[in-house]
């Protein structure tokens, strides 16, 4: 298609919205990582084969979205508009929905989301608790558009935002607009992005020089997959808050820093880029303005130290992705030496809406009062992967201030197999861990932040009774040992020195004193770090030894592991609730298990390799770790 103009905008939405509503029903099939890795695009394929050869073409399309979100329940399948949800789909019950369903009218019930805890059927999604308190901003679209259409992004109101700001043509009052609503970057940092715009306006008038956009989807923490996500599902969201930001600071040029471990995503970015200049959306003269722009892709390869902003703008100049001193901002020496504006996917997913629906409203959703002052409060929602010891894995929007009561019990369903909370880790390897007697407290940036942990870009790792939290620790510390980038002396050596102990303690070699030396060792590293990763990297031993101290204790002076975790401080054992059922002796990968059938069984400890493939398999409870 030629060039658009603002006023074709309208025609393509009318014409995109006239065809869907021409069909009795739409069935959005998720196509996200998660659902492609159990066969996504085969069952969408198979649902268009079977419509087709039932000769129903003309009143059902099946359509692949993004991620819906519930990543537990996937395959997933939607009827739309009636929001009836299908779970955990196979491509044998393709079949069954469309003569069933829709075909006669009547929904295929054993497909439909049971509440794990109530038992009841939920038939659509709005019944479902894992959808009952999100608030979609930057997901607003998952589940409703295919990705790698960019007319169906225009039928949802994508590009008015753009539209409206050109037609308005006044960079100074976007940025007010973005400052006013409050928001504060989603990556990690948490800076107010419409004060970063303004310094990177500001500097490029000073200096005269030709300034960046660039989004940072560099995403490398463990159990985390928000911006991923949000490219997979809603590409064009991205791409128009960064045409937005470059009007308004006047940038010519943009990039996506996204990592080299996200394919899906990166095609559908590329798909969106092409598309998008097809329509004359990016290139010269946008919708026939004096607006001109283009976003180019930027493969990472991989380090997680490239997520944080400076070691990223080397790694994009072709240098080594190492930090250097915070000294120098971005925004005047970034990319090029050029000043930079750097925000992150969800970022800049935010800004359309904040366009279009102002600053005010924004700033009314989320905790604090931002009106005067962006560092007030913690404005809008937030997207957060919600992983671990949880019934409802998946992707997450709440708004900022809700409880983690209400996300861990309310949208992720509780801890399964009567387990109990124990902890949460937030804001990736650098986050902290939250114990059960916070669960009440809000979250937001600064709530987070005096909780010992942060809001990191949104991933969130629920943990019950059975970790050790000594262990967590190691865990997260041994990450970051291997992707500290080595520059200063404070986090190489540091980090090391503080794998080293807990290996120690975890391996029942710990020492009096140890404990001392985690906690000074960890605040060196914070005072006298480089960059953000060394400075938040002891975050996991601190927060873990602030609310869990007595495990600390109990493996340096009693040798205990009471989660039975660490292999050198337990031994397993059976007890009397062993009814002979011979399943764990017969899962044993060593054979240590004996006893006769509906006898008590013993474990020869000389042969056990303390895998606790017998404690998980036991149905009675009779396993215990000593």
């Amino acid at each position: 298609m030629s060039r658009i103009t603002k006023e074709d905008l309208k025609k393509i939405a009318e014409k995109q919205n006239r065809e869907f509503s021409g069909y009795k029903a739409m069935l959005m099939v998720c196509t996200g990582t998660g659902c492609v890795s159990a066969k996504g695009f085969d069952i969408l394929n198979k649902l268009n084969e079977v419509i087709a050869a039932k000769g129903i073409g003309k009143d059902y399309l099946a359509v692949g979205t993004g991620c819906n979100g519930f990543c537990a329940a996937g395959p997933i399948v939607v009827v739309q508009p009636e929001g009836i949800f299908y779970q955990k789909v196979k491509e044998t019950d393709i079949e069954e929905i469309v003569e069933s369903h829709l075909m006669n009218g009547t929904p295929v019930e054993r497909l439909l989301h049971t509440d794990p805890v109530s038992g009841v059927v939920n038939k659509t999604m709005g019944e479902i608790g894992f959808f009952s308190k999100q608030q979609l901003i930057a997901l607003r679209n998952k589940g409703l558009l295919d990705p790698e259409k960019i007319d169906h992004y225009i039928a949802r109101g994508g590009y008015e935002s753009l539209k409206k700001v050109l037609e308005e043509n006044d960079p100074e009052s976007v940025i007010d607009m973005v400052k006013k609503s409050g928001i504060r970057g989603r990556g990690g940092g948490g800076f107010p992005a419409g004060v970063k715009w303004e310094s990177g306006l500001k500097a490029r008038k000073e200096r005269d020089e030709e300034i960046f956009i660039v989004c940072n989807a560099d995403e490398g923490d463990p159990g985390a997959y928000m911006d991923r996500s949000i490219i997979e599902t809603d590409p064009h969201t991205v791409l128009e808050g960064m045409m937005i930001g470059a009007f308004a600071v006047g940038a010519k040029e943009g990039f996506v820093y996204i990592r080299k471990e996200y394919p899906l995503a990166t095609e559908r970015l590329a798909k969106a880029i092409d598309a998008a200049r097809e329509y004359g959306l990016l290139g010269e003269n946008i919708l026939g303005s004096d607006f001109s722009f283009d976003i180019h892709v930027h493969r990472g390869a991989g380090a997680f130290v490239c997520g944080e902003s400076t070691a990223l703008m080397a790694s994009m100049s072709g240098r080594a992705g190492e930090p250097r001193a915070k000294y120098v901002h971005n925004v005047e020496y970034g990319f090029r030496d050029k000043p930079t504006v750097l925000n992150n996917v969800e970022t800049w997913a935010n800004i359309p809406v904040i366009i279009e629906k102002g600053s005010d409203w924004f700033a009314s959703i989320g905790s604090g009062d931002v009106s005067e002052n962006p560092w007030n409060g913690s404005s809008g929602t937030k997207v957060f992967s919600l992983v671990g010891d949880i019934r409802n894995t998946g992707l997450v929007e709440v708004p900022m201030g809700i409880t983690l009561r209400e996300i861990i019990d309310d949208v992720g369903g509780g801890i399964p197999n009567g387990r109990e909370f124990k902890a949460v880790q937030t804001g990736g390897p650098s986050g902290g861990c939250i114990p059960a007697s916070l669960l009440d407290m809000k979250v937001d940036f600064d709530s987070l932040i005096e909780a010992g942990s942060m809001m990191g870009s949104g991933g969130m790792i629920v943990m019950d009774d059975r970790t050790c939290m000594v262990d967590v620790a190691r865990y997260f510390v041994d990450f970051l040992v291997d992707e500290s980038c080595g520059k200063c002396t404070p986090c190489r050596e540091g980090l090391y020195a503080l794998k080293k102990c807990l290996d120690r303690i975890c391996n029942g070699e710990g020492q009096d004193g140890d404990i001392e030396f985690l906690e000074e060792a960890s605040e060196t590293i914070i005072d006298a770090s480089l960059c953000q990763l060394g400075g938040s990297a002891p975050n996991p031993v601190l927060s873990t030894l602030r609310y869990f101290r007595q495990e600390y204790v109990e493996h340096i002076k009693d040798k205990k592991c009471r989660a039975g975790i660490c292999k050198p401080l337990i031994q397993y054992g059976i007890n009397d609730n062993c009814t002979g059922c011979t399943l764990c002796a017969r899962q044993c990968p060593v054979q240590a298990i004996s006893g006769e059938k509906k006898q008590l069984h013993v474990i020869d400890l000389d042969k056990c390799i303390k895998c606790g493939i017998c404690y998980e398999v036991c149905n009675f409870n009779a396993v215990e770790v000593k």
